[in-house]
């Protein structure tokens, strides 16, 4: 098994090395374990049907059964989608549907998590259906297989149970899966960036182990600290590939500042990846908080998903040292910049240069544009993709040259590296979270309350941007604007939409900035509210 990646390839050597920890319960599963685990989940996912590049969704909060369901269906060579613990049963019913899913798993706490009555109102003790009874009757006659992890949900069959009746050797021939993550557009509703099953053996693909190797010192001698929710592509495919290489990975249940540093220092944590809004959570703890825990094993962080703003970045370097790296990349995989700490500082606000893939920016016109101006983004010779069931989107991001973009605006310095200056899709990224504007913005045309509407971010201490909604209440709406109907808008929206994608405020005017051929000019709002905070990113 020599050079090969994956956690069978270590039961020989370290069989009862943690491959797995919970920081908060200390629940952990070792590499024999957690090879077993996936063969036997392997073999359960072909009992429930599912060959090769056919397709299983899970959704399940961050847990040690986590990263054994992933490398189960990994070891399947399926094709594997993680949704959002915070997606309605719509949401998640819709990428059951797009994906062609045919297997269901559930954690026993999204399983039994009880929804409001229809209509949002609770009455006198009043409950509604769970999410299992809703995604049961939303996807009824569609050939889907639910099953829970964790404690049996009424109506199912518990995954863990089926696999233990399964052998723990490995599936003959086995192939590594692929994910499919579900990035929003701004049609409103998220698509599936498809990447196709390799086809190869066990271990013989992990390209970012091979990336974290050459760049950050990553082995099998390091702890990794995973603090995100692991259903986004980073934590995912970050801490599947640190298990790949035979590392101990550490996994928050929740992000905690300061239980992040007690992490750190139980663990002896050498490596770590986190969003600009943990760095000022954790930068905000008093003193004598941050002196009391031991960080000296701290070899190399990493940030992406959202911009760090320069203040917050230097007071990192001031605190840990120049040990802070960060890297521009997408879920389409298209292409790596990679920005070292003197990177940073030799270029302030720099994403760095890219590895993966030769930059191009162009303007509107598709031409490239001179060092140091404008344009969209593109990746040429880069990584592959389609987006699922949408080719119309797929052609869209791709040039006759065969560059492909994700929808940022930004220019290149005179030494080749990138800066981010705008985001071509109005994408808001609050607390490191993806957000497109268009779905709220779509619910809430819809309202009869609304005559027009404008959802954006603006700043916010926290999470570096938060949504908000900019309406013309109707002539006539009852309530009429104020915080009665703003109230009234927010449930609104949270009764269809995760939270996370719901307007946390919203402000009424008389009228919204629209070009005479009705485009909303949404730039002359931002602007309005990011006035003296600087270039909104």
């Amino acid at each position: 098994m020599a050079g090969l990646r994956y956690p069978g390839a270590y039961v020989a050597t370290t069989p009862d090395k943690p491959a797995v920890i919970m920081a908060g319960s200390g629940e952990s599963v070792t590499f024999a374990e957690l090879d077993a685990a996936a063969n036997r989940l392997a073999r359960t996912f072909r009992s429930l049907g599912l060959d090769v590049g056919d397709h299983v969704a899970v959704c399940m909060e961050n847990r040690v059964e986590f990263a054994q369901v992933q490398w189960g269906a990994h070891y399947a060579g399926l094709t594997y989608t993680f949704a959002s613990t915070r997606l309605t049963p719509d949401e998640i019913a819709y990428i059951v549907e797009d994906s062609g899913a045919r297997v269901v798993v559930l954690s026993d706490a999204i399983a039994t998590r009880e929804l409001p009555p229809a209509g949002g109102e609770s009455g006198d003790g009043a409950t509604g259906p769970t999410m299992l009874e809703r995604l049961q009757a939303q996807l009824d006659g569609r050939g889907v297989r639910f099953v829970t992890v964790g404690e049996t949900a009424e109506g199912t069959d518990n995954l863990f149970d089926l696999a233990a009746a399964e052998s723990p050797e490995p599936i003959p021939d086995a192939v590594e899966g692929i994910d499919m993550l579900y990035s929003s557009g701004t049609t409103g509703r998220p698509k599936g960036v498809k990447l196709a099953v390799s086809g190869k053996p066990l271990g013989t693909t992990a390209t970012i182990a091979l990336l974290g190797e050459m760049l950050l010192g990553m082995s099998a001698d390091m702890v990794y600290l995973s603090p995100a929710p692991m259903y986004h592509a980073a934590p995912l495919r970050w801490v599947r590939e640190a298990v790949a290489l035979g590392a101990t990975v550490v996994i928050m249940e929740h992000f905690d500042a300061e239980a992040t540093l007690a992490a750190f220092d139980r663990h002896r944590v050498t490596h770590a990846q986190f969003v600009p809004t943990m760095f000022i959570r954790m930068l905000r703890l008093p003193d004598e908080v941050k002196a009391g825990y031991d960080l000296s094993s701290l070899h190399a962080v990493f940030h992406a998903a959202a911009p760090c703003p320069p203040a917050i970045k230097r007071a990192m370097f001031d605190w840990w040292g120049p040990i802070v790296y960060e890297y521009y990349a997408g879920t389409e995989g298209t292409g790596f910049c990679w920005c070292t700490p003197q990177d940073w500082l030799d270029h302030p606000g720099t994403v760095g240069r890219s590895l993966l893939g030769e930059l191009h920016v162009v303007d509107e016109q598709g031409h490239e544009v001179p060092v140091g101006e404008e344009g969209l983004i593109y990746f040429g010779g880069g990584g592959t993709f389609e987006y699922h069931n949408d080719p119309g989107k797929t052609a869209a991001a791709h040039t006759e040259q065969g560059w492909s973009t994700i929808g940022d605006i930004g220019r290149l310095d005179a030494d080749g590296f990138l800066h981010l200056t705008d985001r071509q899709s109005n994408m808001i990224i609050t607390g490191g979270v993806n957000v497109y504007p268009q779905e709220a913005e779509n619910l809430l045309a819809s309202h009869p309350s609304v005559a027009d509407v404008a959802v954006l971010g603006v700043p916010n201490a926290d999470f570096g941007e938060e949504v908000k909604a900019v309406v013309i209440a109707a002539e006539g709406a009852s309530p009429g604007p104020g915080p009665e109907l703003a109230a009234e808008l927010i449930a609104h929206c949270r009764r269809h939409l995760a939270d996370v994608k719901c307007p946390r405020s919203v402000d009424f005017r008389d009228e919204l900035p629209r070009h005479p051929n009705g485009k909303l000019l949404k730039r002359l709002l931002r602007d309005e509210y990011w006035a003296g905070q600087g270039t909104r990113i």
